[in-house]
């Protein structure tokens, strides 16, 4: 969602590196830089011209004046009022008495049912007793969308049909205390706009049980509009968090930087994509890494840990050290790193020049070369998998008939697959895993 906006900045950081020594002229004219950067990702007028004057406020002062690396410092100076910008780090507010009761809002499409979902299957695997209450009659499906996702992560889903939400909600609670769940999350209705009839729905709702979070999930792809509906809903019922979904999206992403400062309201969870996995704690500090191009290397090894089986990855890594890597291991690897979400999303984790080199890559491109090179491999049986060796012309030809492919991509991935084989012999002879660096130098 921030590549143009992390692509600008990173171009504005570099240009300040080559200068050496920064006079006030030099700020200014890389301030206002960053402030058209901000303005094109849709960041808020109001929420822009307010950082960039902190940011200059600091910025042709002492702090950097006398910093021994003045770029390096206005860097830090941009890093730290962006963190500042997007708020501090704000977990569920789980205290009081059980069942503790999470309410989502929001329009319709900003994907609340899925958000149920992965936030039950979040607090599931924290330990939490978790029941998901169908609380929107209205939308066709809604309801049997919710158990379909419950059935997925198993946790179980209260519904009943002719009675309304807030009574809904009410039994729910009451079913939560029987069933000694610890958490109850409401999945509730939206609409297409804010109106009378919704709001007097979510009050309704809201003075059923004790709420210990109203979370209101907003669609980062909404854009300035994310600002409106936040304080159209924050006018009717007292949102205590935001999740902003879509956040894998190709939208300019400004709403996610402002919507936090301008209505005061804490970001709570960022939605990364539509598997129910695909949802990450805020963490402001982290994203305004990402922003700039810092990378998230902290973020990437918790994702990897979540999706990966840590038993496959170190026999697959015993495998290639001792020498019997092949294409099945190869199409395992593939599998297990395909898990990890989407090409884009773990560019943006990369830091420094790595990063910058990984976003020159097209991810579109690098997904179906990816898709490619598996169906190629699933083309072949198990024997040619274990043994590229045997793999003659007439082999290839019915790999690259089989797979949609020409035989000159059979081959090509071959002649890959034989380079990878050369490097794990190096890495042998300099020592294995622990003296890689002898190999790079």
């Amino acid at each position: 969602m921030f590549e143009n906006l992390t692509q600008k900045l990173s171009e504005i950081f570099q240009n300040l590196r080559r200068r050496g020594k920064l006079s006030e002229a030099d700020v200014d004219v890389a301030l206002r830089e960053v402030r058209l950067a901000l303005l094109e990702a849709d960041v808020h007028y109001s929420v822009v011209k307010s950082f960039t004057q902190r940011v200059k406020t600091r910025a042709v002062g002492k702090e950097v004046s006398k910093a021994l690396n003045p770029a390096q410092q206005i860097i830090k100076i941009v890093n730290e009022e962006l963190i500042a910008t997007l708020g501090k780090p704000a977990p569920l507010d789980l205290r009081g008495e059980k069942p503790y009761a999470l309410m989502l809002i929001g329009l319709q499409g900003s994907g609340k049912t899925t958000v149920s979902a992965k936030l039950a299957r979040q607090l599931r695997a924290k330990g939490e007793r978790v029941l998901l209450v169908a609380g929107d009659p209205y939308r066709p499906a809604a309801v049997k969308q919710l158990q379909t996702l419950g059935e997925r992560i198993d946790v179980p889903v209260f519904a009943k049909d002719g009675i309304k939400p807030a009574q809904l909600v009410k039994q729910a609670y009451s079913a939560a205390r029987k069933g000694n769940q610890t958490v109850m999350i409401v999945d509730t209705a939206g609409r297409s706009q804010l109106d009378n009839e919704l709001m007097a729905e979510l009050k309704s709702i809201s003075t059923q049980v004790k709420m210990a979070e109203i979370l209101l999930v907003v669609d980062a792809m909404t854009g300035q509009e994310a600002l409106n509906i936040a304080q159209g809903f924050l006018s009717a019922v007292p949102i205590t968090g935001l999740i902003m979904t879509k956040m894998d999206g190709d939208a300019r992403g400004g709403a996610a930087i402002s919507i936090r400062e301008v209505t005061g309201i804490p970001i709570k969870f960022l939605g990364t994509g539509e598997g129910v996995d695909a949802i990450e704690i805020y963490d402001p500090g982290r994203l305004s890494a990402r922003i700039l191009g810092m990378g998230d290397i902290l973020g990437l090894i918790e994702k990897a840990e979540s999706v990966l089986d840590q038993a496959e990855a170190e026999k697959q890594a015993q495998r290639m050290m001792s020498g019997e890597f092949s294409l099945e291991d190869f199409a395992k690897q593939l599998r297990q790193m395909r898990k990890m979400g989407p090409f884009s999303q773990l560019m943006e984790m990369l830091p420094g020049q790595m990063g910058q080199v990984a976003r020159q890559v097209d991810p579109r491109e690098a997904e179906n070369k990816l898709k490619s090179i598996e169906a190629i491999i699933y083309s072949m049986t198990i024997e040619e998998r274990r043994n590229p060796k045997v793999l003659n012309a007439s082999r290839r030809r019915r790999i690259a008939k089989g797979s949609g492919k020409d035989v000159q991509d059979v081959n090509r991935l071959m002649k890959q697959f034989r380079d990878t084989q050369k490097v794990v012999k190096q890495l042998q002879k300099a020592g294995g895993r622990g003296n890689i660096g002898s190999l790079f130098g």
